[in-house]
C-alpha cells in the first residue's frame, strides 16, 4: 500500500501490479477493526473472570462489571459510528475548541468532581461517572495534530511556535496534577513529545524539554509523600508485602502462577479478593495467571499490530499530503502504545505503580467509550487514505486512456 501511495503522490502512472496491490488490500481493510473488537471482547471476558468474587460480594451479581462494560462498549460503538461519518477536516477545524473544552472539563472536575480514594477525577452524571482525563487525552492529540499542520514551520524554526502548544498542555497537566492524576499527565506529555519530535522540532529544544520534564517529574516524586512511598515500594515491594508493596507482590504472584499456559479461564487465585483493582488496573496480572505466557503473547501481538497499523497509516497519510491525518494517527498510536506499555510495566513490576488502565481491556466506562471513538478516528483515517488512493488510480487510468 505504501508503495502504491508514493507512486500516486509523485504523479507516476499506476501499474497493473499497483492495481493488484490495491485490490488485495481490500481483504485487509478490516484488520484494524477486528483487532479492536478482539481486544474489547477478550477484555469483557477477563473483566467477568477477574471481578466475579468482588462483584458478587459487593453488588449481588457476579457479572455486574462485565455487563456494564458491554453497555459502555455499545455506547462507544454508537458514538464511534456517528463520528466516523465526520470528515477529518472537521476534526482539524474543531481542534482549538476541543482544547478549550478540555481545560473547562478539568476545571469543573476540581469544583464538582466526585472524590474516590482521595482523588477527584470523575464527574457524577447519576447513571455513571465520567473520567475527564480520558477525553482530555484524545482532545489534546486532535488539537496538537491540527496545530502542527497550521504552525509546522514555526514549530521547527522558532522557540515561540514550539512553546505555544506546550503552554496549553502545561495548564492541562497542572489541572490533572491537582486531581491528582499523575499517570494521565505522563501519557499526555510523552505523546505530545513524540508528535513534536516527528514534526521536526530542533534537537536542542527537544533535549531541553526532556531534561526539564525529567527534573519536574523527579521533583513531583520527591515532594509528594505518597508518590515517594510508591517509588520505594516499587524498588523493593517484598520489604513490606502486606502494606505498601501489597498490590505489586500480589500481581507478581499472579503472573508467576501463570507460567507458560496459565491455570485456565476462571481459575485465578489472586483475583479472589487478594489482588486489589483486579478488573481495572491489574487486569493484565489476572490474564497472565489464567492464560500464561501464551495469553501475554496474544495480547501484546494485538497491541503491536495496532501500533504498527497506526504508524503505517501516519506514513501513508503524510505521503498523500494529508498531514493532519498523519499526525493524528501517530498521536493515537503513541497514546495506545504508551498506555499499554505503562499498564503492563506496572503489573510486571518494571514501572512504579500508577492508576492507569489497559486500553480496550480494563473496566471503565470513560476509557471504553473514548478508546472506541479513537479507533473510529483511526478507521476514518484508513478510509480516507484508501479513498485517496482509489481516486488516484482511477484518475491515472482515465488519463492514460485519454
Amino acid at each position: 500500500m505504501s508503495a502504491l501511495v508514493s507512486k500516486v503522490a509523485s504523479g507516476k502512472i499506476v501499474s497493473r501490479a499497483d492495481k493488484a496491490a490495491a485490490s488485495k488490500s481490500e481483504f485487509k481493510q478490516h484488520a484494524l477493526l477486528l483487532s479492536f473488537i478482539t481486544l474489547s471482547l477478550f477484555g469483557v471476558v477477563m473483566i467477568a473472570s477477574a471481578s466475579m468474587a468482588f462483584a458478587a460480594e459487593n453488588y449481588g451479581s457476579p457479572f455486574y462489571f462485565a455487563l456494564r462494560q458491554l453497555l459502555f462498549l455499545v455506547i462507544g460503538l454508537a458514538a464511534g459510528y456517528l463520528l466516523f461519518q465526520l470528515p477529518l477536516a472537521k476534526w482539524e477545524q474543531y481542534g482549538p475548541a476541543l482544547i478549550i473544552i478540555s481545560l473547562v472539563f478539568l476545571s469543573l472536575v476540581l469544583l464538582i468532581g466526585k472524590e474516590v480514594n482521595g482523588s477527584k477525577r470523575w464527574i457524577d452524571l447519576g447513571v455513571f461517572t465520567v473520567q475527564v482525563s480520558e477525553t482530555v487525552k484524545l482532545f489534546i492529540i486532535v488539537y496538537l495534530a491540527g496545530y502542527l499542520v497550521r504552525r509546522g514551520e514555526l514549530v521547527q524554526n522558532t522557540i515561540g511556535g514550539f512553546l505555544r502548544p506546550l503552554a496549553l498542555i502545561l495548564v492541562a497537566s497542572v489541572l490533572l496534577l491537582l486531581e491528582p492524576d499523575f499517570g494521565a499527565v505522563v501519557v499526555i506529555v510523552l505523546t505530545a513529545c513524540a508528535m513534536l519530535f516527528i514534526a521536526g522540532v530542533k534537537l536542542q529544544q527537544f533535549m531541553a524539554l526532556l531534561v526539564s520534564l525529567f527534573v519536574t517529574g523527579a521533583l513531583l516524586i520527591v515532594l509528594s509523600p505518597y508518590r515517594a512511598k510508591r517509588l520505594a515500594s516499587f524498588l523493593d515491594p517484598f520489604s513490606d508485602p502486606f502494606a505498601s508493596g501489597f498490590q505489586l507482590t500480589q500481581s507478581l504472584i499472579a503472573i508467576g502462577n501463570g507460567s507458560i499456559t496459565g491455570m485456565g479461564l476462571g481459575n485465578s487465585v489472586q483475583k479472589l479478593l487478594y489482588l486489589p483493582e483486579a478488573h481495572t488496573d491489574f487486569l493484565f496480572a489476572v490474564m497472565c495467571e489464567e492464560f500464561g505466557f501464551i495469553g501475554v503473547l496474544f495480547v501484546v501481538s494485538l497491541y503491536g499490530f495496532i501500533l504498527w497499523k497506526s504508524f503505517n497509516l501516519a506514513k501513508i497519510a503524510d505521503q498523500q499530503g494529508n498531514r493532519f491525518a498523519g499526525y493524528l494517527a501517530l498521536g493515537i498510536g503513541v497514546w495506545i502504545g504508551l498506555q499499554s506499555f505503562i499498564n503492563i510495566g506496572v503489573n510486571m513490576g518494571i514501572l512504579p505503580t500508577k492508576g492507569i488502565t489497559l486500553p480496550m481491556m480494563s473496566y471503565g466506562g470513560s476509557s471504553a467509550i473514548v478508546f472506541t471513538v479513537s479507533f473510529a478516528l483511526l478507521l476514518r483515517i484508513e478510509y480516507e487514505t484508501r479513498l485517496f488512493a482509489q481516486r488516484a488510480i482511477r484518475s491515472n487510468t482515465t488519463g492514460g486512456a485519454a
